[in-house]
């Protein structure tokens, strides 16, 4: 299997970046339909300039958003898992860094013990803030 590249997105690939989210919502099944397509694209957008966006696939299928300013990976969404391409994501993001933050949605087991296997911990736990309809776990790591 060739390796798949990752790369900076560019502003033409946030409707690529809206798809993967729309897409792994509607695939999930204990993830309400939160935003349409369209205001995901929206929100991507508008926040494109202040964030470091990786993505992979050709055509695009896994993709990241990270702030740099408050050390947050904000997104993080693949649509090919047991790759290593969101490991591989997480590792960029972690570049020159020595910490970092996310939330996870409770419902997602499989994306907690992921985290764990790349070194976040638990560090609290919080209600949704709209649109999210979901509690959120807070996980943290520090090289």
């Amino acid at each position: 299997m060739a390796e798949v590249g990752i790369r900076r997105a560019t502003i033409e690939d946030v409707p690529a970046c809206a798809r993967v989210i729309s897409t792994w919502m509607e695939e999930t099944d204990w993830m309400p339909p939160e935003l349409p397509q369209d205001e995901l694209e929206a929100l991507i957008r508008e926040a494109f300039p202040a964030r470091e966006i990786w993505v992979a696939g050709d055509p695009v299928d896994c993709y990241m958003s990270v702030d740099p300013e408050a050390g947050k990976v904000g997104a993080l969404y693949c649509l090919r898992t047991g790759e290593g391409i969101g490991k591989r994501l997480l590792d960029k993001a972690k570049e020159g860094r020595q910490s970092l933050w996310l939330t996870t949605h409770e419902p997602n087991r499989d994306g907690q013990r992921f985290y764990r296997r790349e070194g976040f911990v638990e560090t609290g736990r919080l209600p949704p803030e709209p649109p999210e309809t979901l509690p959120v776990i807070r996980m943290e790591w520090h090289a």
